[in-house]
């Protein structure tokens, strides 16, 4: 093979930013953002044709999982219909498709980890575009790698630990869900375990009949679980100069949302870590070391 070219899709938001950097050792990364425009599927596929490359990994989706529910038909367009491009182009270059689905397929039932052959159950509009978007994906592209995560985090932009530090600093109470379990999972070990599962495929590593039995579904999240009440425990824990003097636990009836959350958002991992020989680390590790970071 020439040298590794990567298309990368969604490279400015969390995952994206990581992947930026545990794709470089592989090869040549060409990088899009809102620069491509995943809501015209022409475009899409002629950019797919112009680059020619032999790995496309698509970090690009509609996560306002509040917003889907009242604009379903731009969530499709970018969840499933724009992957269903992708996964026609990738077919016709020979080339591999990654792509980053979630938990939310998942009807959150139940209090073991989900399994990557359970059935899928989706709440939302969200997880239904997902799902879609996972389908035709299969369907459409022989050399696939789906990785179904949840609960993301990273250093750059928004998320809970960030909000959770700040009301820490303002509030004196504050009340956080309990009832939902999950593992916080960092964008730097997801980009990471991309960047190394697509190294275990490509001939270099194996040969093309052991790397394409390798192709499928993942799941892919940090060791251990929590519910969002212990993690903002465990993250305000380590914030200085707070004036919160209680964390309260409460139901996720306390919040209402537009969208229907997912009780259990456990993942089962043992293929993933089986297939491609990794241990995934506790969920606490990586938060730690995103803490430090922001600090």
């Amino acid at each position: 093979m020439n040298k590794l070219k990567i298309l990368l899709l969604g490279c400015e938001g969390q995952v994206g930013w990581e992947l930026q950097r545990s794709l470089a050792p592989l090869g040549e990364v060409v990088a899009f953002d809102r620069n491509l425009d995943l809501t015209q599927p022409e475009a899409l596929a002629e950019a797919v044709r112009t680059i020619a490359p032999h790995v496309i990994v698509n970090a690009a989706a509609h996560t306002a999982v509040d917003k889907a529910e009242s604009e379903p038909d731009v969530a499709r367009a970018i969840n499933a219909t724009a992957v269903g491009v992708l996964a026609e182009e990738a077919q016709r270059l020979g080339a591999w498709l990654v792509h980053y689905s979630t938990d939310y397929v998942f009807n959150g039932s139940g209090t073991q980890p989900w399994k990557e052959d359970d059935i899928p159950n989706p709440l939302n509009t969200y997880g239904q575009t997902k799902l879609e978007g996972e389908r035709l994906l299969a369907e459409r592209c022989q050399r696939h790698l789906i990785f179904r995560t949840s609960w993301v985090y990273a250093a750059r932009g928004g998320n809970f630990a960030k909000t959770m530090l700040r009301l820490a600093g303002e509030r004196e109470l504050m009340q956080v869900i309990n009832d939902q379990f999950g593992a916080p999972t960092g964008a730097e070990l997801l980009a990471d375990v991309t960047a190394h599962a697509i190294r275990s495929v490509l001939p270099n590593g194996c040969t093309d009949k052991e790397g394409d039995a390798k192709a499928g579904i993942y799941h892919l999240v940090a060791s251990g679980e929590t519910t969002w009440f212990d993690y903002a425990n465990f993250v305000v824990s380590h914030k200085e100069n707070k004036i919160v003097k209680e964390l309260r636990p409460v139901p996720t009836t306390a919040f209402p949302t537009p969208a229907k959350r997912p009780h259990n958002s456990r993942l089962d991992t043992s293929k993933l870590q089986t297939t491609f020989g990794l241990t995934l680390p506790d969920w606490q590790v990586g938060v730690a070391r995103m803490l430090k970071e922001i600090a």
